[in-house]
């Protein structure tokens, strides 16, 4: 298939720049097969049944942006992608000239690091001194927003731009299907007998990157790095066992768990992944998928038409643009059911 198969017209006005005032007050798109039901995300439960099982990724978005300036004076803006240990990290670099190894930087006039290595696109940093990364991060950083979120990060999106469960730093990117939930929602959900497992997929900043090739067959994708508990490893086969259904809270949640199940049933319970997800694909884990408003060409959106079908997203997403629902990360969701649903 090609990228321009997963192109549409997508209003500039439709893309959301803000949050919705309260957490949970969005709009939600119900698809079961060539069925579509305009609802809201708050009347999630009756779509739901004793015996499902939600799985949630728990990453935790970081304050991963930082500016600083090279020993020659030069100004850089550093993108941490992967920290990999106390004091050391991949990130990408924007600056007139790419830093060499051995390149002396600092940022924010306080914390001075060294370009050990590039790695491709990423330049592998250490950083001097006893502050770990995540503390210099937390002090000096920037909360990286989307590309197509224009104002500067404040406050309001520092508890926004990231869910109630967040628990485990390392993301650049929010799994944001996850903003629709509250504690309310979650007690509601647990009170009727659906149940909810957790696991850890750090989202990095290849999310966003378009797709440069014109055969997705061609495209390769960015490595992940995802951690499946054996407790939710647990719940999701008792689930399987009784009848309930598996349902992702978003594609990062959703590609942990086909990625740990690509040599058995989540036999790889944690590991790198750059599964690439596209029509065509059997799932092997995951029944149903909650999951926002993706970027035109972009892979999620493929991910979307695999697991839905390619005509039934095309529908669902012509649907999306009419009816005037809100897009991408602070934008409105979607409950996706395989059109061989039972």
């Amino acid at each position: 298939m090609q990228v321009a198969d997963f192109d549409y017209h997508l209003p500039e006005s439709l893309i959301a720049q803000f949050p919705p005032e309260v957490r949970g007050a969005s709009r939600l798109l119900h698809i079961d097969g060539l069925t579509r039901e305009d609802s809201h995300f708050s009347a999630l439960p009756q779509f739901l049944r004793a015996g499902d099982v939600l799985i949630f990724n728990d990453t935790k978005v970081i304050k991963a942006r930082v500016f600083g300036k090279k020993d020659s004076g030069g100004a850089i803006e550093a993108l941490i992608e992967r920290v990999l240990d106390e004091h050391t990290a991949l990130a990408h670099i924007r600056s007139s000239k790419a830093p060499k190894p051995g390149a002396r930087l600092i940022f924010a006039d306080r914390w001075p690091a060294t370009m050990i290595e590039r790695k491709e696109d990423l330049f592998k940093l250490q950083f001097d001194g006893e502050e770990s990364v995540l503390d210099i991060l937390e002090q000096a950083g920037q909360l990286p927003l989307p590309p197509y979120i224009t104002h500067t990060p404040d406050g309001e999106d520092a508890k926004r731009y990231q869910t109630i469960y967040a628990r485990d730093p390392g993301a650049v990117a929010a799994p944001t299907a996850g903003l629709h939930f509250t504690e309310g929602l979650l007690t509601q959900l647990q009170a009727m007998g659906v149940k909810t497992g957790y696991l850890t997929l750090h989202v990095g900043a290849g999310t966003f990157q378009p797709v440069r090739v014109d055969d997705i067959a061609e495209h390769t994708m960015h490595h992940e790095r995802y951690s499946i508990p054996a407790a939710t490893i647990a719940l999701i086969e008792e689930a399987k066992a009784q009848g309930g259904r598996v349902i992702a809270v978003g594609t990062t949640s959703l590609r942990a768990l086909e990625a740990a199940s690509q040599q058995g049933f989540l036999a790889q319970p944690e590991g790198d992944t750059n599964i690439f997800i596209t029509p065509g694909y059997q799932f092997r884990v995951v029944d149903r998928l909650i999951t926002n408003f993706h970027l035109p060409k972009s892979t999620l959106l493929m991910l979307v038409a695999a697991f839905v079908g390619f005509e039934e997203m095309r529908s669902a997403y012509q649907h999306a643009v009419e009816k005037e629902y809100r897009f991408f990360s602070y934008g409105d969701a979607m409950l996706l059911e395989p059109k061989a649903s039972v």
